[in-house]
């Protein structure tokens, strides 16, 4: 399976199964319906290398996916990216028993996955979990709380992280552990009830005494560090990327059908031929294309392992929340009265993309590690 391929897979899922039920996702509803289809299509194991049986598609297919999904439902655009993010750490350094117990299902469409890391008390800082790991005779056991779990309560296994059990360990030292969904200990508290995303089931979860094997423990010790900016970072960045480029290019979409159709009724001149609409679109248009040249060059760049990944990736998150945001209110200006009213697709892209700055890492704390990557100093520390 190519780029292409997988992006066409998606989008054909988006159009015939995400589509008819964007209202009733967007009131609350967990989208299982195309998030079931999408790893029928064999996209579960999107983000999986193909030596482990999945697409090997990497960031590039991440992003490609992200956007088809988010140009249709922005809800499951997040879900699944937040799935193929935590399938890209379970597929890192996979033992034979998560690769047995875990990754072979999900590259078989029978599991769904996804992240755990935020936590009320560090808020956008989630690479300092208070979440505590102990060992124990038979395992570890887990306590603790994470907050904004995309997928929560619905997903089969949760990658969690926690505190590293060395104190002087460096900033943004913590563990990774994959816990099953049914773990004893694991309960689901606030139904989430945000301004947009309202169908990602981005819950809170408490973790009391969650005891799971040694062998869920994923990586080795002093990986923490490689997981968190060579596999986590990247792989959220260009999902969450390619979700709101979706929804840039799903209201200028918007926008531009409104102007194409519409005519004044005393008169009969038709929107499309007045100059300043023109040239407003265009900028509009301008805008949604170098953000997606940006997302795609960063995706490319990080596949390659090239020199300036780290740059791209942190960048194109951050211009897309501007993007999406901008592109979208200025397509309501332009659609006007009509696009304004409750319900219509542009009031649910417009609540929808808002939430891209505030999504850790947020649009500030990417513009610092951006400077401070073109400095080439590290992105945390003073």
């Amino acid at each position: 399976m190519s780029v292409a391929e997988a992006s066409l897979r998606a989008s054909e899922i988006a159009e015939a199964v995400a589509r008819p039920l964007v209202d009733r996702t967007d009131s609350g509803v967990w989208p299982v319906e195309p998030l079931r289809a999408l790893q029928r299509a064999g996209l579960g194991g999107l983000a999986a290398p193909r030596s482990l049986g999945g697409a090997g598609l990497g960031l590039s297919g991440v992003a490609a996916v992200g956007e088809a999904l988010g140009r249709v439902c922005a809800s499951t655009a997040l879900c699944f990216g937040m799935h193929s993010v935590g399938t890209a750490v379970i597929a890192a350094k996979p033992t034979g028993r998560q690769r047995t117990d875990f990754l072979d299902a999900i590259v078989a469409g029978e599991h769904f996955t996804t992240l755990a890391l935020s936590e009320p008390g560090t808020g956008a800082a989630f690479w300092l979990p208070q979440t505590r790991m102990t060992q124990t005779g038979t395992g570890m056991r887990i306590d603790g709380e994470k907050s904004f779990v995309t997928n929560g309560s619905q997903a089969d296994s949760y990658v969690v992280s926690t505190v590293a059990a060395d104190p002087d360990a460096p900033v943004g030292d913590f563990s990774c552990v994959l816990v099953p969904g049914d773990s004893d200990g694991l309960t689901w508290i606030d139904a989430w009830n945000g301004v947009g995303m309202r169908g990602n089931s981005s819950r809170r979860a408490r973790l009391d005494g969650v005891r799971v094997g040694a062998d869920h423990l994923l990586g080795a010790e002093g990986d923490q560090i490689w997981y968190v900016f060579e596999v986590v970072a990247p792989y959220f960045l260009m999902a969450m990327a390619g979700s709101y480029l979706g929804v840039a290019q799903a209201s200028l979409d918007e926008a531009t059908a409104h102007l194409g159709r519409r005519a004044h009724a005393h008169t009969g001149r038709r929107l499309s031929t007045e100059p300043i609409l023109q040239h407003r679109l265009g900028e509009l248009w301008a805008q949604v294309e170098r953000t997606r040249r940006l997302v795609y060059w960063a995706a490319e760049e990080g596949d390659a392992g090239g020199p300036k990944a780290l740059l791209g990736l942190t960048a194109a998150k951050a211009e897309v929340a501007r993007c999406a945001v901008d592109v979208t209110n200025e397509a309501m200006t332009l659609v006007g009265g009509v696009g304004y009213r409750d319900r219509s697709p542009l009031e649910r892209h417009l609540r929808d993309a808002r939430a891209a700055d505030v999504m850790s890492p947020t649009t500030d704390i990417l513009r610092t590690w951006t400077g401070r990557a073109a400095l080439g100093l590290p992105l945390l520390g003073d």
